[in-house]
C-alpha cells in the first residue's frame, strides 16, 4: 500500500489527523509528523497541532526519548499560533537543544517587540548550551539591538560575527547595516558598503534611509553616487529614498536628475513615488511641476491628494490647498490625520478663522480629533486666526501633548500680548517633564519683551538654556534687543548687539529702529535707520520708519529727502490694505478706495463713529502723516485708512455681541491704533486686529500690545 501523501488543506490535514493516529494502523513516521507540524504552522492552524501533539505525548517512543527535531517543530507551531507560553515551556523542559531550538522562539520575540528576551535568550545559547550562532540567529540579534538602540551590544555582536566568519553573509550584513544607522552611527554603516563586497539595492536602501531619518543628507548623496558608479540597479524604494533626499536638501537640480532617471528605466511609478515626486518638487519650491505630476495621475489616494495639499501649503498657495478639500470630498477621498493637519495649517495662514471651524467639525465627525497632529493644527490655527480662547480650550482638552503642543501654546500667548499666560504655562511645562527646546525658548523671551522683564530675560538666555544644553541663536538674541528695547534701554540694546558675535539681519536692526520711534528718541533712530540702509538699500519698512520720525519731527525736508530717494531706488511702499471675513465672503479693503460696492455706507459709517469717540478723547494724529498739507486734508488722509473701513463695515454687517477679526498688511499706524482703542470702547466690541508685527485685541477701550508694537 503506498505511502499516505500529507493533505494539502487545514480543512483535510485536521479531517486526516485522527484517522492517521488509530491504533490498527501503523503510526505515522517522523518525517509524515514533521511535515503536519510544518504544515500547521505555516497556516496557523492551531486545532491540528494540538492534535499531533497530543499523539506524540501519548506514545511510549516519544515520552523515552526525546527527539529534538519534533520538540522544535512543536515550539515553531506555538510560536507562529500566538501560544508563546506553550512554546517557551516546551523550550524550558527541553533536555536538548540545538540552534533551530532557539531560533523559533527568538524570531517571536523580535517580531513581537520583546528584544530584551531576544538577546537574553542569546547569552543562554552562547553562555550555557555553549552553541555556535549561524547567519540567521546573528541576523534576530543585531535587528533587536538595533530596535531598541542598543548600541554597544550591537557592536559587541558584530565583533562575535567578524571571528564567526559569517560577516559576508546577506542576511547579517544587511542586519549590520540596519544596525548602525538606526543607532546613529552612519559613517560606520557607509564604511561597511566599502568594506564588504556585493552590497545589493536593499542594503543600499537601508543605508540610504537611515541617513535620511538621521539627517545626514550629504551622506547620501555620496552613497546615491555610489550607487549609481557601482551600476547598482533601482528599484522603487531607492527612487521614493531619492526624492525624499532631494526634498530634504530642497536641491531641485538632484531631483530633477532622479526624476529624469526614472523616467528613462522601465520602473512604473506607483503611489509611494509619485507622492515623494510631489513633495520633492513642493518643497523645491517648484510648485508648477508638483502639480503638473498630481493632474497626470489617473488614480489618486488620500497620499496623493495629501502631498499635494503640502506642497500648495510649502509654496504659501494657502487659499489653493483648502480647495483641494472639495476636490478630495467630489472624488469620494476621506482625509486622513496628516491631511487635516495640513489643511488647518493653510487655514492658519490665511487667518481663515470660518474654514478653521469647518474643518474643525469636519475632524470631530471623522474621529480624528484625538490625534495628536491633528490637535497642534487645531492650536495652530486658533492662534493665528485670532481666537487664542479656542486654542486655549483645544490645549486644556487633548490627551497627550508632545514639545509642539506646548510651543504651539506659548508662543501663541508671546504672539497675542499674554506675557504673563505664556511664562505661566512655560513653568506647567517644565513641571510636566516635557524639556523645551530653542523654539520654547523664542516664546518664553518674547513673553519677558511684552512684560519688560530684564532680568528673567536674561536669566532664561544665560542660564536656563545653557543648563538645558541649547545653544541660542539668532531668534533669541532679537528678543533679547525686543526686551531691552521695550524697557527703554535702547543704548544698551545697541551695544548688546554689537558685542554679540552673531550675524544680525534686518529684522533685529528694525526692532531697534521701531523702539526709537515709540520712546521719541528720532536722533538715535535715524542713526540706526542709516546704519541698515546700508545693509539693505531696498527694505521699504525702513524707509517708512525714517519717513514717520522726520514727519513727527514736521522737518518735511527730511521727508521729502526720503521720498526723493526711494524714487532714485525703486522701492515701492505697498499699499495699506485689510480684509474681514463675514459669512463666508471676504471683504479686502484698500485706505482711501471706493472700490466696495457699499463704500457709501462705509465712509458714512466711519465719520460716525469718528465723530462719537472725539468726545472721549480722540484726536487724529496728524504728524503721521507723510504729505505737507493742512491739517484738515491730513486727518481726511488718516479717517479713511483701510483697518478703519474693514471695523467700520464689519460693525455694520455682525450682530452686536460679535468679536470683529481684521486682517492689515502692513503695520497698524499710530492713529488708527488710537482710534480703535475708543471704537472698541463705544461699541462695547471685541475687535482684533492683526498686522505684520503681532495681535491687537482691543477692548473696552485697551490694547493687549499696551501701546507698544
Amino acid at each position: 500500500m503506498p505511502a499516505r501523501k500529507p493533505p494539502t488543506s487545514p480543512q483535510a490535514a485536521t479531517w486526516c489527523a485522527p484517522f492517521l493516529f488509530k491504533q490498527n494502523r501503523a503510526p505515522p513516521s517522523v518525517e509524515d509528523t514533521l511535515k503536519l507540524l510544518k504544515h500547521s504552522a505555516d497556516s496557523k492552524d492551531l486545532k491540528l497541532g494540538k492534535i499531533i501533539h497530543a499523539h506524540l505525548i501519548i506514545t511510549t517512543e516519544s515520552s523515552r526519548n526525546e527527539n529534538v527535531v519534533l520538540t522544535n517543530s512543536l515550539v515553531n507551531l506555538y510560536a507562529k499560533c500566538n501560544q508563546i507560553s506553550i512554546a517557551r515551556q516546551l523550550f524550558d523542559n527541553m533536555r536538548q537543544r540545538n540552534v533551530v531550538s532557539y531560533s523559533s522562539l527568538m524570531t517571536w520575540y523580535l517580531h513581537n517587540g520583546f528584544l530584551l528576551e531576544t538577546l537574553k535568550l542569546f547569552k543562554n545559547m552562547v553562555s550555557g548550551d555553549n552553541l555556535e550562532p549561524n547567519e540567521y540567529i546573528f541576523s534576530i540579534v543585531l535587528s533587536s539591538c538595533s530596535r531598541s538602540g542598543r548600541g554597544a551590544e550591537g557592536r559587541q555582536c558584530h565583533g562575535y560575527v567578524f571571528k564567526s566568519g559569517l560577516v559576508f553573509c546577506k542576511y547579517v550584513r544587511n542586519a549590520l547595516v540596519e544596525l548602525y544607522t538606526k543607532c546613529l552611527d552612519v559613517e560606520m554603516a557607509k564604511r561597511l558598503l566599502d568594506l564588504l563586497p556585493g552590497y545589493d539595492v536593499f542594503e543600499y536602501n537601508s543605508v540610504l534611509n537611515g541617513l535620511i531619518e538621521n539627517e545626514c543628507f550629504r551622506g547620501g548623496v555620496e552613497v546615491l553616487g555610489k550607487m549609481v558608479s557601482g551600476s547598482v540597479r533601482w528599484d522603487s524604494v531607492t527612487y521614493v529614498n531619492a526624492f525624499g533626499l532631494s526634498a530634504s536638501l530642497k536641491d531641485l537640480k538632484l531631483g530633477l536628475q532622479v526624476h529624469s532617471q526614472m523616467l528613462k528605466s522601465d520602473i512604473e511609478p506607483d503611489g509611494f513615488i509619485n507622492s515623494a515626486m510631489i513633495s520633492m518638487y513642493g518643497k523645491c519650491g517648484k510648485f508648477s511641476n508638483a502639480k503638473k505630476v498630481f493632474e497626470g495621475l489617473e488614480t489618486r489616494n488620500v497620499v496623493l491628494w495629501t502631498a499635494m495639499v503640502a506642497a500648495c501649503f510649502q509654496n504659501e498657495y494657502f487659499e489653493e490647498a483648502l480647495n483641494l478639500f472639495c476636490g478630495m470630498e467630489y472624488e469620494d477621498i476621506r482625509p486622513n490625520e496628516f491631511t487635516f493637519a495640513v489643511m488647518l495649517n493653510s487655514a492658519a495662514g490665511l487667518s481663515a478663522l470660518r474654514h478653521g471651524d469647518l474643518l474643525n467639525a469636519h475632524i470631530e465627525k471623522s474621529g480624528f480629533r484625538e490625534h495628536l497632529i491633528v490637535g497642534n493644527a487645531l492650536i495652530n490655527m486658533y492662534a493665528k486666526g485670532g481666537n487664542i480662547e479656542a486654542a486655549n480650550k483645544v490645549f486644556c482638552d487633548m490627551r497627550y501633548r508632545d514639545i509642539i503642543t506646548w510651543n504651539a501654546m506659548i508662543c501663541g500667548y508671546s504672539h497675542h500680548g499674554l506675557g504673563r499666560e505664556a511664562l505661566t504655562l512655560f513653568q506647567n511645562m517644565l513641571a510636566a517633564e516635557e524639556r523645551p527646546n530653542h523654539v520654547t525658548f523664542v516664546g518664553v523671551l518674547s513673553a519677558c519683551g511684552h512684560l519688560g522683564l530684564v532680568q528673567e530675560g536674561f536669566y532664561y538666555l544665560n542660564h536656563l538654556m545653557k543648563q538645558i544644553g541649547i545653544v541660542p541663536g539668532l531668534e533669541h538674541y532679537t528678543c533679547i534687543v525686543g526686551l531691552l528695547s521695550k524697557a527703554g534701554l535702547l543704548d544698551e540694546a545697541e551695544k548688546f548687539m554689537r558685542s554679540t558675535p552673531v550675524k544680525w539681519d534686518v529684522v533685529a536692526w528694525h526692532t531697534l529702529l521701531n523702539a526709537s520711534r515709540v520712546h521719541q528718541n528720532y536722533g538715535f533712530g535715524r542713526r540706526i535707520a542709516e546704519y541698515v540702509l546700508h545693509m539693505d538699500p531696498n527694505d521699504v519698512g525702513t524707509y517708512i520708519l525714517l519717513s514717520n520720525m522726520y514727519a513727527k519731527e514736521k522737518r518735511w525736508d527730511g521727508v521729502s529727502k526720503i521720498r526723493k530717494l526711494m524714487k532714485v531706488r525703486k522701492v515701492k511702499k505697498e499699499p495699506g490694505s485689510s480684509w474681514t471675513e463675514i459669512r463666508n465672503t471676504t471683504h479686502v479693503f484698500i485706505s482711501g478706495d471706493s472700490n466696495h460696492p457699499e463704500s457709501s455706507q462705509i465712509y458714512e459709517k466711519v465719520r460716525e463713529l469718528l465723530a462719537k469717540i472725539k468726545p472721549l478723547g480722540y484726536v487724529p494724529d496728524v504728524a503721521a502723516v507723510l504729505h505737507d498739507v493742512e491739517d484738515e486734508q491730513k486727518e481726511h488722509y488718516l479717517n479713511y485708512h483701510s483697518e478703519k473701513l474693514a471695523i467700520a463695515y464689519a460693525l455694520m454687517e455682525t450682530p452686536p455681541t460679535a468679536p470683529i477679526l481684521v486682517i492689515k498688511n502692513l503695520r497698524m499706524c499710530d492713529d488708527c491704533h488710537s482710534a480703535v482703542k475708543l471704537i472698541s470702547k463705544l461699541t462695547k466690541r471685541d475687535i482684533i486686529v492683526r498686522d505684520t508685527n503681532r495681535f491687537h485685541r482691543f477692548q473696552d477701550g485697551c490694547c493687549s500690545c499696551t501701546d507698544y508694537w
